[in-house]
């Protein structure tokens, strides 16, 4: 906690329990405690009459480092299976503990989610903490926070590493906020610092066009969130077994201030889905126009696939953000990638270079995206398309 609050001084006043924007101070007897859901702003060291209530100075450690160890990866699922990420971050956890000389653990929280520690183990971790209940059945900020913080304050890990995805940037800031340290979002490279030791975050600054490598020297644990199909998922190896620590629940039924009404699959969503997709079709400026998107729609429904875009075809309104691929928007690693129209500027390339094979379809002859292309075809995207479309549906119905 970064806050830090001395009882022996504290009179009592209880004037700190009404500053507190957030409630997160209580009286017990004639003294205050202040409790998780601490957010470190300051408001009560600014009205202790008496000084009881303090916080390090800026540029000094709030805690005694040397007392945490580990790489913690923590794990999503969704319906009994692991998201690709946590696969994804425990390879690079591997690698980061072995540099660090300590041990990789895996963080499952979730109802009947047991059976994921074998998977854990097989992908490189040491020891899976295991939180279950049925508070944990559908993802919860207030469950999942009060948990995740709780594993902190008990094992003091000195790394955590969580995926950049829609419930890793909604959690990994309110636990870092609650245990006192920072948060590097968004990474898109790790690396042990060799003056220091300490994990190197790489990720896009200054709206991508440069790449900022941060340190947390004076704060644990280190913490941040990782672009999925940034790294590679690491060969299993089944024989491996490793320690299962069963952590009881801490949650109580109040603390859940949000009640899950309803969970909707969508089937529409298939075509945004980029980070799970094996083929992904994306379209940039070379479209001309959004309504010739059909093209590249009708294309990734016939592979099965999602439907991508180039920031300039994003940013000209013709595809929303979320299909966006590259620095400034989402990493892919699909089996086929295809490039229509997308002069591929290094930013692109940066969010999905790592394909197995990679089709480029532009007019230009010296586009950039053919030098990162394994087949590349010279033409006009709105002719080619229709063919290569017609041709796939021959296919398909031949099969």
């Amino acid at each position: 906690m970064a806050i830090n609050l001395d009882k022996e001084q504290c009179i009592g006043c209880s004037a700190c329990v009404s500053a507190c924007p957030f409630g997160a101070i209580v009286m017990e007897g004639d003294k205050a405690v202040i409790t998780d859901a601490c957010t470190v702003c300051g408001a009560c060291v600014d009205v202790c009459a008496v000084t009881a209530i303090s916080r390090p100075e800026a540029g000094k450690p709030a805690a005694d480092n040397s007392d945490y160890k580990g790489v913690w990866v923590y794990i999503e699922h969704f319906d009994g299976k692991v998201r690709s990420v946590g696969y994804e971050l425990l390879g690079e956890g591997r690698k980061l503990a072995e540099a660090m000389g300590q041990e990789l653990a895996a963080v499952v929280i979730g109802q009947g989610v047991e059976h994921l520690a074998k998977d854990m183990f097989a992908s490189g971790a040491d020891k899976v903490y295991l939180v279950e209940g049925s508070e944990y059945k559908h993802y919860s900020t207030d469950a999942y926070t009060i948990a995740l913080t709780d594993l902190i304050n008990t094992y003091k890990p000195s790394v955590i590493l969580m995926g950049a995805t829609n419930d890793g940037r909604d959690l990994g800031p309110r636990v870092a906020c609650r245990v006192g340290t920072g948060l590097t979002a968004d990474c898109t490279n790790l690396g042990i610092d060799e003056e220091t030791g300490l994990v190197a975050w790489t990720r896009p600054a200054f709206g991508g066009n440069i790449m900022a490598t941060i340190l947390c020297p004076n704060h644990r644990p280190q913490m941040g969130t990782v672009r999925p199909n940034v790294f590679k998922r690491p060969e299993q190896d089944m024989s491996r077994s490793g320690e299962l620590v069963r952590v009881a629940s801490k949650v109580k039924p109040e603390d859940i201030r949000t009640k899950l009404i309803e969970v909707l699959s969508l089937s529409d969503t298939a075509s945004c889905n980029l980070e799970e997709a094996q083929f992904i079709v994306s379209g940039g400026r070379g479209m001309g126009k959004p309504e010739n998107f059909a093209l590249i729609e009708e294309l990734a429904n016939i592979l099965g696939g999602a439907v991508g875009a180039s920031r300039a075809a994003v940013d000209a309104g013709w595809k929303p953000a979320i299909h966006q691929v590259g620095q400034t928007g989402k990493t892919v690693a699909p089996k086929v990638y295809i490039a229509c129209g997308i002069s591929g500027a290094i930013q692109h390339l940066a969010g999905m270079s790592t394909s197995d094979i990679i089709i480029a379809i532009n007019k230009d002859a010296d586009a950039p995206i053919f030098k990162s292309a394994d087949f590349g075809i010279v033409g006009d995207v709105l002719e080619v398309l229709p063919v290569l479309i017609e041709e796939l549906k021959k296919i398909k119905q031949a099969c």
